[in-house]
């Protein structure tokens, strides 16, 4: 049976546009993809539409909340399970970040717990928002079952191996292909995302209709 699916071209501000009118007050968002680049350029455009619409914005990413580089590394920098399983800090993103902004009021937060360029604790301090703040989470593996529940809609970058070989660096792309490949048969983002995005070529996507 033929599928009943197809995709509408879109741009990337119409596209945030389009979101950003539909997010109620105060939802976490993710932005999930391959890509850090793809998922951290989305995730600033869906905050530009917020902001635009004076609507309170709060954006941060999966890299803010690794785990520290002797953890990560432990079986070796081309690993691809431990970067799908070991790379993010889970119980530190809920902690600081997911499940406080899930609270109706008297929501506070952490932007970040690590800074990857020294390896180090970020030291970020620990800040009150408001209450109708949306949070905009980029990076990768956000539909698996132990980050999905944190989040009320996310947005899924659908790229092919070709374009994420292009898009990410030649000493990466093993880890990350094979990561990737894990996570859509495990994961099914596909399926589960509320939005799907073909990201061939970020500047110019197109929207999965679903029929």
């Amino acid at each position: 049976m033929a599928s009943s699916t197809t995709y509408r071209p879109t741009g990337p501000a119409e596209f945030a546009g389009r979101w950003a009118a539909s997010l109620p007050a105060g939802a976490r968002v993710g932005v999930d993809g391959a890509v850090d680049a793809d998922t951290s350029w989305y995730a600033r455009a869906l905050a530009d539409a917020l902001r635009e619409r004076a609507r309170p914005v709060l954006v941060t990413s999966w890299s803010g909340f690794w785990r520290p580089r002797s953890l990560r590394l432990e079986h070796g920098r081309d690993d691809p399970d431990a970067f799908h399983d070991s790379w993010l800090d889970v119980a530190g993103l809920h902690r600081e970040v997911l499940d406080p902004l899930g609270e109706p009021t008297g929501r506070r937060w952490v932007p970040s717990l690590y800074d990857p360029a020294t390896d180090r604790a970020s030291r970020a301090p620990r800040e009150a928002v408001p209450d109708d703040a949306v949070l905009v989470l980029a990076g990768p593996f956000l539909l698996r079952e132990d980050l999905r529940r944190g989040l009320d809609a996310v947005v899924h970058l659908s790229t092919s191996d070709a374009a994420v070989r292009r898009r990410v660096p030649a000493e990466d792309a093993g880890r990350v292909l094979g990561a990737w490949h894990r996570y859509l048969a495990e994961s099914a983002p596909l399926q589960r995302a509320d939005a799907v995005l073909r990201c061939e070529d970020p500047r110019h996507p197109a929207e999965l209709v679903r029929g």
